[in-house]
């Protein structure tokens, strides 16, 4: 198993992490850019309502209780979007807000060493 490192704005966050769990994350963070996409191409002039996009929520067990959420009606674009990010164990607690494109570099760092 190799450490997943997640850079975060006040430092980063490293752990044990399975590349079949990165695997299923990379494939959730491209479901959640297709929301986003799908919301930023709205004609905002059409008059209708747009069409709620699901909310992505990821869960990783193992070493740790790894967690993320997004919601893609919130953000008008991919590059906007911030991911919550909660880790746990059962000593430690750690939520806090992650840009989306710095976990998609960041998997992808980790998806290339291993």
């Amino acid at each position: 198993m190799t450490q997943l490192t997640i850079n975060i704005p006040q430092g980063s966050l490293s752990f044990n992490f399975t590349p079949d769990g990165a695997k299923q994350l990379q494939q959730e963070i491209s479901n959640l850019m297709q929301s986003l996409k799908a919301s930023a191409t709205r004609d905002p002039n059409s008059g209708s309502r747009p069409q709620p996009q699901k909310s992505m929520e990821y869960r990783y067990t193992g070493e740790i209780f790894l967690e993320i959420f997004c919601n893609p009606n919130i953000y008008p674009s991919p590059f906007a979007a911030k991911i919550l990010l909660t880790m746990r164990d059962e000593r430690i607690r750690i939520t806090t807000e992650v840009e989306l494109t710095q976990l998609v570099d960041d998997l992808n760092s980790y998806l290339e060493r291993v």
